[in-house]
């Protein structure tokens, strides 16, 4: 079957991975109301239409703290690749530098830091980091990341109690005897980003995680002030599907739609894009 877009891949997932796996990875907290209203408030975002204009030649790079990626898509830090492929974090890793974007690797990889880095030496990495009760821990994370050339370090700064994953109950989630959380051995939604991009008024880049399904949330995000969007599901269909090389497809097909919405909407590069483009019934 041709993958075509992004809920393509979500359906391959749902239908090839275990069902623990997969009701992991699907799942958010309670009723999942956060989770499913992330994707339904892009719907809510329309572009206004603007015609002629010369969209022959199109720049969609973007620049993180100055680093330059290829698109402004990356990578959220997400738990438990191995879940999804044999390599993991590793195969992640690799996807990301091919596509010349970032890749934030989570506390809880089921590859080490170490692994990781070897996997794409020279790759754009963060390192996303939950704040440990022993905060030796967590000062060690910071600096094997900083040792291994992780470029930014993520904090997760909206969980001091983990949310009731209903599905993770009832199945018993228990990560498999062979994997480990490696590195403990030894994302606004849409609708708060114009309030968040007011606030800091400039002088900081904002980021966006959440609800990414289509090239054209990307470009919404970036029209209400987002500097890049990250995606974390639909890397993990990725992986589910063909590993690295189902990532990179993910990651193509994002950047193909986005070009394409780019130019739709009248943007030649990535620096036209303003919160002119759209209209929106609520946010």
């Amino acid at each position: 079957m041709a993958m075509v877009c992004l809920s393509d891949f979500e359906a391959y997932a749902k239908k090839y991975l275990p069902k623990i796996a997969w009701d992991f990875f699907a799942a958010g907290a309670d009723d999942c109301s956060t989770r499913d209203e992330n994707i339904l408030a892009y719907k809510r975002i329309h572009f206004r239409p603007r015609m002629l204009r010369d969209v022959s030649m199109m720049d969609i790079r973007s620049k993180l703290l100055g680093t330059e990626i290829s698109f402004p898509v990356g990578i959220a830090p997400t738990g438990f690749h191995q879940l999804a492929c044999p390599d993991g974090e590793k195969s992640t890793a690799r996807a990301a530098k091919a596509m010349n974007t970032c890749y934030i690797a989570s506390t809880y990889s089921t590859c080490t830091l170490e692994e990781i880095s070897m996997a794409a030496p020279g790759g754009l990495r963060w390192f996303q980091l939950y704040i440990h009760r022993n905060r030796a821990v967590s000062q060690k994370l910071v600096q094997r990341a900083e040792a291994l050339g992780f470029q930014g370090l993520v904090l997760t700064a909206d969980l001091p109690y983990t949310g009731k994953r209903r599905d993770d109950v009832r199945n018993g989630f228990r990560l498999p005897p062979h994997m480990k959380l490696k590195n403990l051995e030894g994302a606004f939604e849409i609708e708060a980003l114009v309030e968040v991009v007011e606030a800091v008024q400039g002088r900081v880049e904002v980021y966006l995680d959440g609800g990414i399904r289509k090239g054209s949330d990307v470009l919404k995000a970036l029209a209400l002030g987002a500097k890049c969007v990250f995606i974390g599901r639909p890397a993990l269909w990725g992986l589910a599907y063909k590993g690295e090389e189902g990532l990179q497809e993910v990651l193509r097909i994002l950047q193909d739609e986005f070009r394409l919405s780019m130019a739709l909407a009248g943007c030649a590069s990535v620096s036209e894009i303003g919160r002119h483009l759209v209209q929106f019934s609520k946010l």
